[in-house]
């Protein structure tokens, strides 16, 4: 079946290893009206896009952010995703850079029919970067009623056990080339600092208490695999001399679900987005954005049907201390 739609085509995905453009130099982007095939995938996706290497990134702009009727994808403002923006009367950076962090992940849920009732009014989306030690620390906060996206919560992460010249080179080679690594160095924070600031974040959402046992109350993890709960956080806790808090416990891997939703593999967020006809967007193994990628496979999801339980939580009485609870599972 064939539909006429509008297009919106998005920034093609780049990775640390490749020449992509630093982020202050993307080109202008143009709204373009096609007809396209629906989507090989089970679903229709929210994000109709048809990308090929001739189209450019666009983005859902206001009509006071148009030039002469173009319309122009502008990169996250990262100091103001941590709250450190001091810019936000300058009319150049916000021309420059975006500052609504939901802008990517709106989405048009024109059949809302087929949503399953879900056991959690609330997704707590995380994607850590960092193989030594966590060097990115985001999370997007989505309604799994209305897909939403309620808020954002991001920090770049300081290493606690490395030397001033192993930091430099870490950091170089993990966000040089996506010309991020001075807003690192000037934002990043101590792990310990960073899980007081999550606390107090959560605590404005109302979705944990410590004093009730320090679980989530109403909401999950998602994740894209197991690793970042059932192997970095205990290993960046054990090196940040803290015990792990409680309501990382337990998450939903993203790949089991859709493994036994779609009746199909998919190893990773590049695969799922390629098969469901989602387009990418932004830097590969730059938390915030895989995070946004992650979130709009979810959303794409929840659309279809999907209903999104408890994959995985820790148990000390279980191998390697995690009882995993489906069957058909991405290993």
């Amino acid at each position: 079946m064939r539909a006429a739609v509008s297009l919106l085509t998005r920034l093609p995905l780049t990775t640390a290893s490749s020449s992509s453009p630093r982020l202050s130099t993307f080109p202008l982007l143009h709204l373009r009206s096609l007809t396209v095939a629906a989507s090989t995938s089970s679903s229709s996706s929210p994000y109709v896009t048809v990308p090929t290497q001739h189209q450019q990134p666009t983005d859902q702009l206001p009509s006071s952010e148009t030039e002469g009727g173009t319309r122009r994808w502008r990169p996250m403002c990262l100091y103001h995703t941590q709250d450190r923006c001091t810019k936000m009367d300058d009319h150049t950076h916000l021309e420059k850079f975006n500052h609504d962090f939901a802008k990517d992940l709106r989405v048009n849920v024109v059949d809302a029919g087929r949503m399953s009732p879900q056991d959690m009014d609330y997704f707590l989306v995380l994607d850590l970067e960092g193989k030594v030690e966590i060097l990115e620390f985001p999370v997007l906060l989505l309604d799994a009623k209305t897909l939403a996206v309620v808020d954002l919560f991001h920090r770049f992460v300081r290493p606690s056990q490395m030397s001033d010249q192993r930091i430099n080179e870490y950091v170089e080679g993990k966000y040089g080339n996506f010309g991020v690594d001075r807003v690192w160095h000037d934002t990043a924070i101590s792990f310990n600092d960073t899980v007081d600031q999550f606390e107090g974040w959560l605590k404005k959402h109302r979705l944990w208490v410590k004093e009730q046992g320090g679980q989530l109350d109403r909401a999950a993890f998602v994740t894209c695999g197991n690793w970042d709960l059932k192997t970095k956080i205990p290993q960046q806790c054990w090196v940040s001399r803290m015990k792990p808090p409680p309501y990382f416990v337990e998450w939903i891997n993203l790949k089991d679900v859709y493994l036994n939703f779609y009746h199909r593999q998919a190893k990773g967020m590049m695969s799922m987005m390629s098969q469901l006809g989602i387009p990418v967007f932004g830097s590969h193994h730059l938390g915030i954005d895989d995070t946004k990628n992650i979130t709009r496979v979810l959303q794409q999801m929840l659309i279809d049907g999907a209903h999104m339980r408890i994959t995985a939580r820790r148990k000390p009485e279980f191998p390697g201390g995690v009882q995993f609870f489906f069957e058909d599972r991405i290993i």
